[in-house]
């Protein structure tokens, strides 16, 4: 009997590095799995169904939220997004770690119904930092930086919530910190 995969969510602020270190984890681990989510969305160019996202219609999307089927799910923009719990515990099930990316409200879901889950919250050095990066990208707007500060003020609050508190000062440290606590071998 093969042993049984992990369920890894990684959240932090907008900026603070999540994507970064979720693309050094696939591109030093192919044992893991990053998780797909569901959307009622339209694809956007270039994006293909069960790569990017599994898109569904939104009769489709309410069938599975009746049935129970999301780790997680939310609305956003007029569209719904959810993590579907069947494809996640085939994973864990034929022994693949799974990692999932996600926002705050989600991982808080997710933490009801998949308790074994392991959750680690990303965290900027401090506040100041976390705007550096966010300005650094050169894509926000002036209004945008000044929501997503606002918002990740709330979520540095919540970091309490979690397994594990990683501090991205340095991503290398950061990354395999996250890998040991992934279990994952160096």
């Amino acid at each position: 009997m093969s042993s049984l995969g992990n369920l890894t969510v990684l959240t932090g602020p907008s900026g603070v590095g999540k994507g970064t270190i979720v693309r050094k984890i696939l591109e030093s681990h192919s044992d893991v799995w990053l998780s797909i989510s569901a959307t009622t969305r339209q694809p956007r160019s270039g994006e293909i169904d069960g790569e990017h996202y599994f898109f569904l219609e939104k009769k489709q999307f309410q069938e599975i939220i009746d049935k129970d089927g999301f780790l997680e799910w939310a609305s956003f923009s007029n569209n719904f997004y959810g993590t579907p719990k069947k494809i996640v515990k085939e994973k864990i099930e034929k022994g693949t770690n799974v990692l999932l990316e996600i926002e705050l409200e989600g991982a808080r879901q997710i933490r009801k119904s998949f308790p074994e889950a392991f959750q680690i919250f990303l965290a900027p050095p401090n506040l100041y930092e976390l705007e550096k990066r966010i300005r650094g990208r050169g894509t926000e707007t002036e209004e945008s930086i000044r929501d997503r500060l606002s918002i990740a003020e709330k979520e540095l609050i919540a970091q309490k919530e979690f397994d594990a508190v990683v501090i991205n000062e340095d991503i290398e440290k950061a990354f395999k910190e996250i890998e040991g606590f992934m279990g994952l071998k160096l």
